[in-house]
């Protein structure tokens, strides 16, 4: 920490002169806290960052010209030594994936209380991530979307059939084989095509080894 108490020095960026004051009184009345400087939008915030070097730089996302995605950006770009609170009105999954993606190392809702956000401020200073409940879920819900589709699951019955399939076998070969009804078989082969998006013995089999099933 920056300061010759050993203090968390703080910079407090947001457009809402009623809500930024508020927050930065908070932040004076706590003695583990110094506020270095507060600011109105992005690019106040950055060069307030450039001047006083602060252990964390408290942002709101949403702020004329140039926002808080901005000025996070700049902050790794510079490799700036702050680190970035950011607390929003908002909060959907892919502005927090976003924000998180570039840099950020705690985000919170504003409706957060203002020993909570003090607390997060001192939290994140250790070199600890912060996330508020709400944004954690909206966090999960957008990993989840970004996520790539896995392969259809396939039971092991309907692999195996797959496999047989594969090595050229037909219907009567494979119940033959897996001592099964030809009726069984082909029901398990439609099920395949189904789950596989396919209507037909070759491209199941074109499909599954695309997707590595086959291996």
């Amino acid at each position: 920490m920056s300061s010759q108490l050993q203090r968390t020095t703080v910079v407090v960026a947001d457009d809402h002169p009623l809500y930024r004051r508020g927050l930065a009184d908070t932040i004076k009345a706590r003695p583990e806290l110094q506020l270095l400087a507060e600011a109105q939008d992005g690019r106040e915030a950055l060069a307030a960052v450039r001047e006083h070097t602060p252990d964390v730089v408290v942002l709101d996302l949403q702020m004329p010209g140039f926002d808080g995605l901005q000025v996070l950006r700049a902050l790794q770009q510079e490799e700036l030594p702050a680190r970035p609170l950011i607390l929003s009105a908002s909060y959907g999954s892919e502005m927090v994936y976003e924000a998180l993606g570039a840099g950020a190392c705690g985000f919170l809702s504003k409706d957060s209380g203002g020993g909570a956000i003090c607390d997060a401020i001192t939290t994140i200073a250790r070199g600890e991530t912060v996330l508020g409940p709400d944004v954690q879920g909206a966090l999960a819900e957008e990993v989840r979307r970004r996520a790539p589709a896995g392969p259809p699951l396939l039971t092991g019955r309907e692999l195996e059939i797959l496999r047989l399939t594969a090595d050229g076998l037909s219907a009567p070969g494979i119940g033959e084989r897996l001592h099964l009804s030809q009726t069984t078989v082909k029901t398990h082969l439609q099920r395949v095509y189904e789950k596989l998006g396919v209507s037909d013995r070759a491209a199941a089999v074109a499909t599954a080894m695309r997707q590595g099933m086959l291996d």
